[in-house]
């Protein structure tokens, strides 16, 4: 439950700090005193959108803080989500935590429990603290996907499920219509890369061919040339008359003779020594060089026929050709690719089994939103006859579609026939707008006591849906109401003097001039200060009829809480006195 609503520079509010009882809890006050600024704040602590416009004037920030006291079963409930999320798990015992800051310039900050939170992030946990019907809620009435997803909440319909089962399926069907579809593009496609493959295939370009082809051309095409070349080298250096080799001989044989006479030869004879070893050597190279070129006009044609095909091939498809080999690998693979796309018979076998997938899904909502439909129906026709619309009739049809649809094999309308005879039919076609405002209380308090069988959320809050209410219609809303509270915590925004005197707690919001601007403030009546608000709210003058009025209201409305009370103990202990009996023995 909401324990405590901390509020600090919001709208007209400088400072406040509301703190809530359980049971049900009637917020009251002047028109424009601020009753809802307090859901308005209550809400941006739970991640709704906020901007500049509400940090009070001439303040730096709005900041609010929502404490909650969760149940035991709330708390091992969110245990999983705050673990995902990264924050610490309740402790037994511990509050929840959720603060949201606005800035002046509109930007926005939230915690959860002390740890940094994104606004998201306080969304999702508020869904399962605080569930809000405002006095507008009859417009979501006359939504189809505003009432899918209140029946499916209270057929506990796993959502995300079906919406992943249909992403499935829609995307397997997708595939499907799209090689269909393609289906003459891609043989055409297919016949294009079969030939060019087959063309390359011909000539097999293998890695790295290329360069070695080149190697081998060059050293075939220059083979006479080299031939030339070694042998008028050989004779320069060792085979001619007059050769390097025994030139050096000469000069060798003539710088011995007189070497040991000047000692200054002695280093012109050792480089002329090793100039002959080196000269000796160039003629062994150059005499293998002239042994092993062959000149092979054969195997020349033969390169050269290969190197034309492979530079035909490259520019025909405008690649270097060092790039064939990778060429023809890329075209199998596009080839591949293509061959699994055209696999229609795998595609059908596919988008089979997503259907197949989805269809388990939504049988299974169908089965959940079929149970629960008629309970529904039966709870909101009830709680009709209290509201003014006696012998009307609410009904949840389930309408099956011709075609699979995200939301299942059903659409959902809710009907009604406003008096007994008549038929039911959609509701915005046949429900005047007072009509629609008590429906959506029929509809918000029936699906909210089954919201509590679920532990869905522990708060309920009802910001002025009962306007435009009155009579003895006002008083079945009251009872209602702290029918309700009895089994959780109920708040309600009102003007109606006989819902708010069945209020377990009372808070009355009032707005002042302070230091030249209007400021909100609230606090709790009780005692002669209720009866005066009660009063007030009867008829605006306070007299001694209105204020004996409400003193009568409020005792009435005593009298049914004690009578309740009475009935409840007396279940709880016939429950108990079998077991008792038992243990007497």
């Amino acid at each position: 439950m909401l324990r405590r609503l901390t509020l600090r520079d919001f709208v007209i509010v400088t400072s406040l700090e509301v703190d809530l009882s359980g049971g049900f809890t009637a917020l009251t006050g002047e028109t424009g005193a601020g009753k809802s600024i307090l859901i308005d704040a209550l809400q941006l602590a739970l991640g709704s959108r906020g901007d500049a416009g509400v940090v009070r004037e001439g303040a730096a920030r709005a900041d609010i803080t929502a404490e909650f006291d969760p149940s035991p079963e709330l708390a091992a409930r969110l245990a999983p989500w705050l673990e995902e999320a990264g924050f610490d798990n309740l402790e037994a015992g511990a509050h929840l935590l959720l603060r949201r800051v606005v800035d002046a310039q509109g930007k926005s900050r939230a915690w959860i429990n002390g740890s940094t939170a994104t606004v998201s992030q306080l969304r999702e946990l508020g869904e399962h603290l605080v569930d809000i019907h405002g006095q507008h809620a009859w417009q979501s009435l006359t939504r189809a996907d505003s009432v899918r997803a209140l029946v499916d909440a209270q057929a506990g319909v796993d959502t995300p499920a079906l919406q992943q089962a249909w992403a499935a399926r829609r995307e397997a069907q997708r595939r499907l219509d799209e090689a269909r579809s393609k289906q003459a593009d891609l043989d055409r496609e297919r016949e294009r890369l079969q030939w060019q493959i087959t063309e390359l295939d011909k000539l097999a370009p293998q890695a790295d061919e290329w360069d070695t082809l080149n190697a081998e051309h060059q050293r075939l095409s220059h083979g006479q040339a080299i031939l030339d070349a070694a042998r008028m080298a050989l004779d320069a250096v060792s085979e001619a008359d007059s050769n390097a080799e025994s030139l050096t001989s000469r000069a060798i044989d003539a710088l011995e003779e007189v070497a040991g006479v000047e000692p200054h030869l002695a280093s012109a004879l050792e480089v002329l020594r090793e100039a002959q070893a080196q000269l000796q050597d160039a003629a062994h190279s150059l005499n293998s060089a002239l042994h092993h070129t062959e000149l092979d006009p054969d195997r020349l044609a033969e390169l050269d026929k290969r190197m034309s095909a492979w530079m035909s091939l490259s520019r025909r498809y405008r690649r270097p050709a060092p790039e064939l080999p990778a060429l023809l690998q890329s075209w199998r693979d596009e080839l591949a690719e293509l061959d699994a796309a055209a696999d229609l018979d795998s595609l059908e076998r596919e988008a089979q089994r997503a259907h197949k997938a989805w269809l388990d899904v939504a049988k299974t909502v169908s089965k959940q939103r079929a149970q629960v439909a008629p309970a529904m129906a039966q709870a909101v026709t009830e709680a009709m006859q209290d509201l003014g619309m006696a012998g009307g009739r609410f009904e949840v049809a389930l309408v099956k579609q011709d075609e699979p649809q995200a939301y299942g094999l059903e659409n959902i309308e809710f009907l009604v026939a406003g008096h007994a005879g008549s038929t039911p039919r959609p509701l915005g076609k046949v429900a005047s707008g007072g009509e629609l405002s008590r429906l959506a209380l029929a509809i918000a308090v029936t699906t909210s006591q089954r919201a509590d069988e679920t532990a869905q959320v522990g708060t309920l809050i009802f910001d002025e849906i009962d306007s435009g209410v009155g009579g003895a219609v006002a008083d079945t809303v009251g009872l209602l109401m702290q029918r309700l509270g009895r089994e959780r915590q109920v708040m309600a925004v009102t003007h109606l003097a006989q819902v708010a005197a069945c209020a377990h707690q009372h808070l009355v919001v009032s707005k002042a001039l302070s230091n030249g601007q209007t400021a909100s403030d609230i606090r709790e009546v009780q005692g002669d200060e209720r009866v005066r608000e009660v009063a007030r709210m009867l008829g605006g003058a306070i007299t001694d009829t209105s204020r004996a009025h409400a003193q009568v209201m409020l005792d009435t409305a005593k009298g049914h809480e004690a009578q309740a009370q009475a009935a409840a103990s007396n279940l709880s202990k016939a429950s108990k006195g079998p077991k008792l009996r038992k243990e007497a023995a």
